[in-house]
């Protein structure tokens, strides 16, 4: 897929081994181009918890021939629960399987994350150079390469720099101004970890509301591991810093924030401390006037980060892959008309499912009091005894991202 042009193959190096940039690899060495990925663990990080794909995600992953390959590794979740204090469901919003409609909280295609990295990494190692364990620590650019200096000292030569380093990235930080802050917050924060399954852990996703705007979420993805989600409302300087402290400080965070919060939070806090995964993060959106910088680009939530809030986060990065590496593959003698393409082609996407977290709501469902959690069960309780989600979700005309259409594949279907 050419301009006609008979540009030779560009050299593309992408900084980040996560979904994005993976996908990103898969269409562009399908398009003929030399692609390097730089990640900076010392392995592929096949890690992280349980993600969903949802609309055009779905068609994303489809026409790169690995749908097969995604449901036969789809963690058993058919709905989502809201529990009190001794683990009753109070309301229960089961998944749309009917294959029409809007998904509900539980999409049709939850998988975890790790499971999906290792598929793409499959699908795009043959064609792919990955370098594990090195980053990009700098980088300048003229009109007709840019020079990437690596962090184990090295530095080499690319026609294009991707930085697909995710919502932190430090590429994105090198084009913007100075004085630019990309992230939108809803002071909202997010941890979680996996602890041992018990026999009480069950597919069905609970959530359970405590005062002081906190949220328990508990979530089974195989026999032996469960998910555990806390989720907290605060604005504080406290809050937005501990992301960035040491992980035991991070532990002590949640513990304190939690340990009065009721239900199984004494064995979600004990398992917390000996986790072999644990994540913290504010929920933040990445929002940009640019996606570029000359010969330098960035994808996925370096780009358009969503929040998880969205449901989108994975299917955005999966789409934006996709459009940029068609626009790449078209246009590999005219980067600028490429990169251009790019933001005029996807940003209207982006609006839309970005535009779908309304903090208020999110707000509702974040109580600061027992009497607005009791509101809130009620409402909800009485919406699924009217089976209100679900006609609502199965009746919708579309998914999250609205009516827009995925553009054609970036490389012949015959080369997949």
């Amino acid at each position: 897929m050419s301009d006609g042009s008979g540009a030779r193959p560009l050299r593309v190096l992408v900084a980040g081994g996560g979904i994005s940039g993976q996908a990103l690899a898969f269409w562009l060495t399908r398009g003929g181009h030399k692609v390097t990925v730089v990640e900076r663990f010392p392995a592929l990080r096949a890690t992280g918890a349980q993600v969903d794909l949802r609309g055009q995600g779905i068609e994303a992953v489809e026409r790169m021939g690995l749908l097969d390959a995604v449901r036969g590794k789809l963690v058993d979740e058919a709905g989502v629960a809201f529990v009190d204090a001794r683990g009753r469901a109070r309301a229960t919003i089961m998944a749309n399987t009917s294959g029409r409609g809007r998904q509900t909280l539980t999409s049709e295609y939850e998988i975890m994350r790790g499971d999906l990295v290792r598929l793409l990494y499959e699908a795009s190692k043959d064609d792919t150079g990955y370098v594990f364990g090195v980053s990009v620590d700098g980088f300048e650019q003229d009109g007709q390469r840019v020079v990437a200096h690596f962090s184990d000292g090295s530095s080499g030569e690319f026609d294009l720099l991707v930085g697909a380093d995710g919502q932190g990235s430090r590429i994105r930080r090198a084009i913007l101004p100075a004085d630019s802050d990309p992230y939108w917050r809803v002071g909202i924060h997010m941890a979680y970890w996996f602890i041992p399954r018990t026999a009480s852990d069950g597919n069905i996703r609970d959530t359970y509301l405590a005062p002081g705007g906190r949220q328990i979420m508990r979530r089974s993805h195989n026999p032996a591991e469960t998910q555990v989600y806390f989720v907290l409302r605060e604005e504080s300087e406290e809050a937005s810093a501990v992301h960035r402290k040491p992980v035991e400080r991070q532990r002590e965070f949640w513990a304190s924030r939690f340990r009065d919060a009721g239900w199984q939070t004494g064995r979600f806090i004990d398992g917390m401390r000996t986790s072999p995964f644990f994540y913290s993060q504010e929920v933040v959106q990445v929002r940009t006037g640019t996606w570029s910088k000359g010969r330098v680009v960035l994808a996925g939530d370096a780009a358009h980060c969503a929040s998880p809030y969205s449901g989108m986060g994975v299917s955005g990065g999966l789409v934006g892959a996709h459009v940029l590496a068609g626009e790449i593959n078209r246009h590999p003698g005219d980067l600028p008309t490429a990169l251009a393409h790019y933001d005029s082609v996807l940003r209207p996407f982006v609006d839309r499912i970005q535009g779908e977290v309304n903090p208020r709501l999110l707000r509702l469902g974040l109580p600061m009091t027992r009497r607005a959690i009791d509101a809130f069960q009620a409402a909800t309780a009485l919406a699924c005894f009217l089976r209100v989600p679900g006609l609502v979700a199965r009746f919708s005309k579309e998914d999250r991202g609205g009516g827009w259409q995925l553009p054609g594949n970036p490389a012949p279907v015959s080369a997949v």
